[in-house]
């Protein structure tokens, strides 16, 4: 098992559908011991729930867009569980106006909040777990990211913007990161149905070109890019950073 003896934290999981939870199986399967966090104590009771089929994990309130919460939850971490080996940023949002209208009418706010939420969480939660000292030797850090950030893709608009930013931010990390033998890298994943990709209008038809296009003629599950992360959070990858590693049945080769 590639994550033996690894404690991964997984933040921003919302329910069994989400791509999150994928990751979560995957990593528990591969032998990781996991935390995760989520938004707003009222739903601790489903969240812990949803995860008591991994054996000793645990749940944190966090919203990554405050810094303070941030800093709390490895205070918390490092008191219950230790250092950890990854971290996995699974954290966007947009307003559904701003899904829904052409990217021309964008509001100020709408673009500053989903970049803010989307992108520069990342920034801050790997900023935070370095000077926390919470992170062990050879860490990994992983973001999920989408096609959206490179092609004009119908509804994804100004979630495009922030998985851009995102990426070239991964980048930028990475260069700053790599000194201290920490590693990150984004896994650009395949449309799937999850609860946030009901707020992109025509979702469905993005579902069929895919399987119309990609060379593997299919879409992707939850689960194999759940594996493609347990990848990157793992020893065999330790010679990647700042990629942005595409698993999507190949569909962004095609013109």
């Amino acid at each position: 098992m590639i994550l033996q003896n690894k404690t991964i934290l997984i933040m921003g999981i919302r329910n069994k559908w989400s791509i999150a939870y994928g990751v979560a199986k995957a990593a528990s399967e591969q032998g990781a011991k996991l935390c995760f966090t989520f938004m707003g104590e009222d739903n601790r009771p489903k969240i812990e729930e949803l995860i008591s089929e991994f054996e000793g994990a645990k749940a944190y309130t966090c919203d990554a867009s405050i810094d303070s919460d941030i800093e709390e939850l490895y205070k918390k971490i490092k008191a219950d569980i230790g250092k950890i080996d990854g971290i996995v940023h699974c954290i966007a949002h947009a307003f559904t106006e701003d899904l829904h209208n052409d990217f021309i009418e964008t509001s100020k706010e709408g673009y500053s909040h989903a970049v803010d939420v989307s992108a520069y969480t990342m920034v801050a939660v790997a900023r935070l777990a370095k000077e926390a000292d919470v992170l062990n030797e050879n860490a990994s850090l992983v973001a999920l990211t989408y096609h959206g950030s490179t092609k004009v893709l119908p509804g994804y608009n100004v979630m495009g913007v922030a998985k851009a930013a995102l990426e070239c931010s991964i980048r930028y990390l990475a260069d700053n990161l790599g000194p201290s033998g920490i590693r990150i890298n984004a896994v650009s994943a395949g449309p799937i149905k999850t609860l946030s990709a009901k707020g992109i209008k025509d979702f469905n038809s993005i579902l069929d070109v895919v399987e119309e296009k990609a060379p593997l003629r299919r879409n992707v599950t939850k689960e194999q890019v759940g594996n493609t992360v347990a990848f990157m959070l793992s020893s065999m990858s330790d010679a990647i950073t700042g990629q942005i590693v595409y698993a999507d049945s190949g569909y962004n080769i095609m013109g």
